[in-house]
C-alpha cells in the first residue's frame, strides 16, 4: 500500500494519536503468515513522512480481525499507550459496530455471556461457567432486508471474537462469518464503527465514527 494511500486511510493524526481506517484483509499486526498489517504500513509511513531514523515507535492499542473493517486507535508514544490501555481497563474506551446478521430480529438487546476461547479452533465459545470472561453487549435494529438484519453494536467488554460469538449464540451469525456459522460469502459484514476515549494526553472526550467503505456496503448505508 503507497503513502498515499496511508494518509488518505487517517482518519485523525497529532503528536500522540494515529487513527486509522482499516480495510478488509489487512492484519492489525503481524503474524506467522507474514502478510501485509497495518501496524507495520503505518510505521513505514512515520518513518518516511517525519524522515525518522532507526525504530519507529507505534503502539496497537486495539485490534480487528483480518476481515473486519473500520477504525484503529494507534499510539505514537509509549505513555500514551500506556494511558489508552488504562481507558479501556477503566471502560473509558467505547466502541460501536455495524453488521449485518443472518435473520430478522425486531428488537433491540443486550446480551450477556460468558466467553471461553478456543485456542485450537481460533474462536470463542459461550459457556455457563461463570468464571470464565464475562462477555456485554447492547444492539440496536436499524433495518431488515430479506431475512437479514442491520446492527449497531456498543461493546461494554472486549473480549475475543464477542460480537461474532455472541450474535451466532442467539442464532443471528454475522453475515459472511463462516467461522460461527454463516453460510460462505465473499465478505465479513462487521464494521468498527465509532469509537470515543478521553484523549491520553488532554482528557478531552474525543469521538470519531466512519462508515464502511468498501463496495459490499452500499445497499446498507442508505439505512442510515
Amino acid at each position: 500500500m503507497n503513502i498515499d494511500k496511508l494518509k488518505e486511510n487517517i482518519i485523525y493524526e497529532d503528536n500522540h494519536l494515529l487513527i486509522v481506517y482499516k480495510n478488509q484483509g489487512i492484519l492489525s499486526q503481524k503474524d506467522i503468515t507474514n502478510s501485509i498489517d497495518l501496524l507495520t504500513l503505518y510505521k513505514e509511513y512515520l518513518r518516511k513522512t517525519y524522515k525518522k531514523l532507526g525504530n519507529v515507535y507505534l503502539g496497537l492499542v486495539h485490534r480487528l480481525d483480518r476481515n473486519t473493517t473500520g477504525i484503529v486507535v494507534l499510539a505514537k508514544t509509549s505513555k500514551c499507550a500506556s494511558r489508552l490501555s488504562e481507558s479501556i481497563r477503566l471502560k473509558e474506551f467505547k466502541k460501536e459496530y455495524l453488521c449485518v446478521v443472518d435473520g430478522i430480529i425486531d428488537k433491540n438487546n443486550t446480551l450477556v455471556n460468558y466467553l471461553k476461547k478456543d485456542e485450537i479452533h481460533k474462536k470463542s465459545i459461550v459457556t455457563n461457567n461463570h468464571l470464565d470472561k464475562e462477555a456485554i453487549l447492547d444492539y440496536e435494529v436499524i433495518d431488515t432486508f430479506n431475512n437479514e438484519t442491520l446492527l449497531k453494536v456498543s461493546l461494554h467488554t472486549g473480549r475475543f471474537h464477542q460480537i461474532r460469538c455472541q450474535l451466532s449464540n442467539i442464532n443471528h451469525p454475522v453475515k459472511g462469518d463462516t467461522l460461527y456459522g454463516n453460510k460462505v460469502c465473499n465478505h465479513l459484514y462487521l464494521h468498527a464503527y465509532k469509537v470515543t476515549f478521553p484523549h491520553p494526553i488532554t482528557k478531552e472526550i474525543i469521538s470519531f465514527n466512519i462508515l464502511p467503505k468498501e463496495d459490499y456496503w452500499i445497499k446498507y448505508l442508505s439505512k442510515l
